[in-house]
């Protein structure tokens, strides 16, 4: 596992959306990450529409295509930025 990558999904997920996404298989090229792309901007968790799914997965791709150490860097402190909102909003 990675710091910066694609969060992995349930097998299941991982089945059902590669007959509806286009590139949904492409993710598995590269290791998992704690923290990504899509994450920072708020498409973690149960994706409840197709639509929310289908931008995670090119959130994915375009940190694949695009990733470079500055790009990671920045994910990674969006992603600490937004759990210390998150830590702050919940005390």
């Amino acid at each position: 596992m990675s710091v910066v990558g694609p969060r992995p999904h349930a097998v299941a997920h991982n089945e059902q959306y590669r007959k509806l996404i286009k590139g949904t298989m492409l993710r598995h090229k590269v290791k998992p990450g704690i923290t990504g792309w899509a994450r920072v901007n708020s498409l973690r968790g149960e994706t409840a529409t197709l639509d929310k799914m289908r931008a995670r997965v090119r959130y994915d791709i375009d940190t694949m295509r695009n990733g470079s150490l500055v790009f990671d860097l920045m994910i990674k402190i969006q992603g600490l930025a937004s759990r210390h909102t998150t830590l702050h909003l919940a005390s």
